[in-house]
């Protein structure tokens, strides 16, 4: 109905201004006829002074020779106009007609890049389907439910060493620096579920005087217990670090995880864009950012400098070793989950796709990484360049010949 009522209007208005232009020569001639007319008129009237005897001779044969010349003068002009005025139209309508192909350039390259069936997607419709959609998200413990454990190879002494801690804590149920302690080993045994728990446990002994720092390290323990997906409670978590720190670096990228898994890509985009021109380069979240925002921009609609590499390639999750184990793989889960959302829901080129396939075989996730390779065999089957970078992927993540 849109398109209808658009094309409807722009002809309408066309039809107007070449009415108008057509009518042009008659117009003028219309105004040349009327001053012929006048002037005739005097001629006449100074043949009737003459034949009444109030005007002479010679002052009658002075008013023809102006009227005369004034005769021709006006029928120049109307020359000169009518000519004037052909010039003007066929001017017009080549400026017509150059609107007419852009217009039709535009439905045409529209027709291809555009989506005619899609609805409108104003700006407060998204913001409240996002606020819907972060209502309904699963709860942190549904989220640790369905994030398989990661088993990690620790010395036997070791896990001796956390299992008596467990047991003394168990004596000691006020001892904040004993489950601090607690949380800490527990996360370095990939334990983080039980890490999260002893966290919580250390906020409720220390009540007011939990620092920043508390709060998010719980964030950081519940993102990585739930596979890289930030939960309410998680963002209930860095809200508290960030409103008694509003300059926590750590917990500003984690909020812009956040606000990227859940339909604000532009807020998160700035969060990032900021702490990339705060620093230091050698931040454990810099590289990160840097991997992740070209995909965010993108999703907020903001040109980058870089838009081909929209989503973490195998050097940007090796660059993070300086990070500890376990805040390294919950960064890199975010990233790989950002990715497989915005495939999974817009689509993307064959780099994308590939670049996902990496990601998975990186982490070790040969399933993830089969399920993207058919998924994309499927989506690109018949795109020869498309099928050989895919490939490529595939087989460096070991899960093609």
């Amino acid at each position: 109905m849109f398109w209808l009522v658009a094309v409807g209007l722009v002809l309408l208005s066309l039809l107007i201004v070449a009415r108008v232009l057509l009518r042009g020569d008659q117009v003028v001639a219309g105004a040349a006829e009327l001053d012929l007319q006048v002037y005739k008129d005097q001629l006449a009237e100074v043949e009737r002074d003459v034949a009444r005897g109030v005007l002479g001779e010679a002052d009658a044969e002075a008013a023809r020779t102006e009227v005369a010349r004034r005769v021709l003068a006006a029928d120049k002009r109307a020359g000169r106009e009518a000519k004037g005025t052909g010039a003007d139209r066929t001017a017009t309508f080549t400026s017509i007609g150059f609107v007419g192909l852009v217009l039709a350039g535009s439905l045409a390259l529209y027709s291809q890049m555009g989506v005619p069936g899609a609805q409108d997607q104003p700006l407060e419709a998204r913001i409240r389907a996002a606020q819907e959609a972060r209502a309904n998200r699963p709860g942190q413990e549904v989220a640790e439910a369905n994030t398989p454990r990661r088993e990690v190879e620790v010395d036997a002494e070791y896990e001796e060493l956390v299992a008596q801690l467990r047991e003394v804590v168990k004596t000691r149920v006020d001892d904040a620096q004993g489950f601090r302690l607690l949380a800490n080993h527990e996360a370095r045994l990939g334990n983080f579920t039980e890490a999260r728990i002893a966290q919580q446990r250390v906020l409720e002994l220390v009540g007011d005087k939990a620092t920043e720092a508390d709060y998010t390290d719980l964030a950081e323990i519940m993102i990585i217990a739930a596979g890289g997906y930030v939960s309410l409670d998680a963002e209930d978590a860095l809200a508290q670090a960030i409103n008694m720190n509003p300059k926590s670096q750590r917990a500003r990228y984690y909020s812009g995880l956040a606000l990227a898994q859940n339909g604000r890509p532009d807020i998160a985009y700035r969060m990032w864009e900021g702490l990339l021109q705060e620093g230091p380069d050698d931040a454990p979240w810099i590289p990160l950012i840097r991997a992740q925002i070209g995909a965010v921009a993108q999703a907020a609609g903001i040109p980058v400098t870089n838009p081909d590499t929209p989503g973490p390639t195998a050097e940007d999750i090796e660059n993070a070793e300086e990070i500890s184990d376990e805040t390294r793989q919950q960064m890199i889960r975010g990233m790989v989950a950002g990715l497989a959302e915005r495939l999974a829901t817009e689509g993307g080129t064959p780099a994308d796709w590939a670049r996902l396939i990496r990601a998975y075989g990186v982490l070790g996730e040969t399933g993830k990484a089969n399920a993207i390779w058919n998924e994309a065999q499927s989506v690109f089957d018949g795109n020869t360049e498309a099928m050989t970078l895919l490939r490529e992927a595939a087989q460096a993540a070991e899960v093609a010949q």
